[in-house]
């Protein structure tokens, strides 16, 4: 697997997946609401440690840098 995720791509992730887990651990979610997020959290933290996104190769996205970019 190629990474397509940038550094910061996988912090927002992280930090969306903790807003989400906060939510629900305060009882601001709670339901099938709390349920699909968390389940979207867990999706973001494993993308996130792989830095590979499926979605990403399916529609062309790579928010990766490449070596050619960062020595422009």
């Amino acid at each position: 697997m190629k990474r397509n995720m940038s550094n910061s791509d996988r912090g927002i992730r992280v930090l969306i997946a903790i807003a989400v887990l906060a939510l629900y651990l305060t009882n601001v979610i709670s339901g099938t609401l709390a349920i699909v997020l968390l389940i979207l959290s867990g999706i973001f933290i494993l993308t996130s440690l792989v830095s590979f996104c499926p979605l990403y190769t399916l529609f062309g996205i790579n928010t990766c840098r490449t070596k050619t970019e960062a020595k422009k």
